[in-house]
């Protein structure tokens, strides 16, 4: 899956792990300068513990009071109020994915990185010279579902007011100048060549043309090198008055803010968009047919993903599904695919498994780099792992650090206004419920084994998986057998 985030040059593919929340990044003079100050004050009024008094302690997870509303143009919105720190930071989510792109593939992602390329009297220097000026941040990124732009500034009002003037101007607005869709329209053709070269985006595009077939998730994000070339200003222009429209966005606001404020913010920002409603929600897709597909491709290791359709984000087993695959492979190390496959036997540098749920179901997948000649041993291995996972489950051990695990981390989803900022994005796009964020925690600690056990094999089926492989055809040698000490240890590197 392909991504188009942060300033106007960051063209070329991304990985798909980035989430919703990395919206933009903190200041580091204001942030630094609060936290000196904190820290100066709680020195002087010895209010400071010692660490070792957290041990055993529970962690704290911050209570969000999510208050939500809707703009006169049907924009959605969706507002924290955070005093700590003297900044907002503002996202708007659409319905501008590569999902939308019907018969023009790319579309989608290259109105996304047009955006801030020229409005009325700017070009795409002066604009970044104006957000700079203002100390303020512009991100941008398009994925297969959504697109989004956000914002993030000083919330005082002298540096508020025309941050926010810019930024819906560039997204509500944009000209769209020629030169830069052929500056742009370069930088894509570029990454392209690099894919070639590129094993894992070899596989992963196959992957996703066999998993989805016509469905709109089924066409890489980012397009081709023929679609990508001819798409024209009008083409982007159209994509851009249908799916940015006020109708379409979530507008999520946390920061410095009044309730007062932020409403006049979203409604500056929802009256500066095109008039329009939401785009229709894309079908579900049609079960593909399970088998292999080999991608010959000289190297030394062969990328292999497994995969098979998995849930939307509104699914109610999602959060069984969650704990479960972090007992399969989604939390690094001491997982059954990591065990297995790395440290017992040294296979791999690293194996890792994920849903990816989205407005219709997304993918399950597993996904490693092995060394050739070990492949097709390595494949069975990973595929005989899940079948003995789906039919015992997880150990009470497994699930409880799971859980524990899970608990441990579960603050970070909201430790700063740039991730509350992207749940709140989530939630709004998702229409999940805005207590979402608690309920996910509060049911992940209450699954019971047979509870996990259900969901994934509802979900998933040994016999069900698309595989895609990338690699040399050579001789295959026969797998070292399991051991403490695995004999010929894992690349320090991947190889691609």
């Amino acid at each position: 899956m392909s991504e188009r985030k942060g300033p106007r040059f960051a063209l070329l593919a991304l990985t798909t792990a980035v989430l919703v929340g990395a919206l933009g990044y903190y200041f580091a003079s204001p942030a630094e300068s609060v936290a000196g100050q904190t820290l100066d004050q709680a020195k002087s009024e010895r209010k400071l513990e010692s660490l070792t008094e957290l041990d055993g302690k529970a962690p704290t997870n911050r209570k969000l009071n999510v208050q939500t509303w809707q703009t006169a143009e049907g924009s959605k919105v969706l507002f924290v109020e955070a005093r700590e720190l003297p900044m907002f930071d503002l996202s708007l989510t659409f319905a501008a994915g590569s999902s939308q792109d019907e018969n023009t593939p790319g579309v989608a992602v290259l109105t996304n990185a047009m955006l801030n390329e020229g409005v009325a009297g700017k070009d795409v220097g002066a604009i970044a010279q104006g957000f700079e000026g203002l100390g303020a941040a512009f991100g941008n990124g398009a994925y297969r579902d959504m697109a989004i732009a956000s914002l993030r500034s000083l919330s005082d009002v002298d540096k508020r007011t025309p941050a926010l003037n810019l930024f819906a101007e560039v997204v509500g607005k944009p000209t769209f100048p020629a030169d830069s869709l052929a500056r742009i329209k370069n930088q894509f053709l570029a990454g392209f060549e690099v894919q070639k070269q590129n094993p894992a985006k070899l596989a992963s595009n196959e992957l996703f043309s066999r998993l989805y077939g016509s469905h709109p998730y089924g066409h890489p994000s980012d397009g081709s090198a023929q679609s990508i070339g001819s798409i024209t200003l009008d083409q982007i222009r159209a994509f851009h008055n249908k799916a940015y429209t006020a109708g379409n966005a979530v507008i999520a606001i946390v920061g410095d803010l009044s309730r007062a404020e932020a409403e006049a913010m979203a409604a500056q920002v929802s009256a500066a968009l095109p008039k329009g409603p939401a785009v229709a929600k894309i079908a579900q897709p049609v079960e593909p047919k399970a088998g292999e597909t080999h991608i010959e491709f000289p190297s030394k290791q062969t990328q292999l993903l497994l995969a098979q359709l998995g849930v939307g984000r509104d699914d109610p087993d999602y959060t069984a599904l969650l704990l479960g695959n972090k007992v399969l492979g989604g939390g690094g190390f001491g997982t059954r695919l990591m065990t297995e496959v790395r440290e017992k036997r040294g296979l791999t540098y690293g194996v890792y498994s994920g849903f990816s749920p989205m407005q219709a179901r997304g993918p399950f997948m597993i996904n490693l780099q092995t060394r050739a000649e070990l492949s097709e041993g390595t494949l069975k291995l990973v595929q005989d792992i899940l079948a003995d996972y789906l039919k015992n489950g997880p150990t009470q051990k497994e699930l409880d650090d799971a859980k524990r695990e899970f608990a441990g981390s579960f603050p970070l989803s909201t430790a700063s206004n740039a991730a509350i900022v992207g749940q709140l994005g989530a939630i709004g796009f998702y229409d999940l419920p805005l207590e979402y964020l608690e309920s996910l925690r509060q049911e992940s600690q209450n699954l019971t084994i047979e509870q996990v056990k259900d969901a994934m094999n509802k979900h998933l089926s040994a016999d069900k998986m698309v595989v895609v492989t990338a690699g040399p055809t050579v001789p295959q040698k026969p797998l070292p057998p399991p051991t403490d000490k695995p004999s010929e240890q894992p690349l320090g590197v991947p190889e691609h």
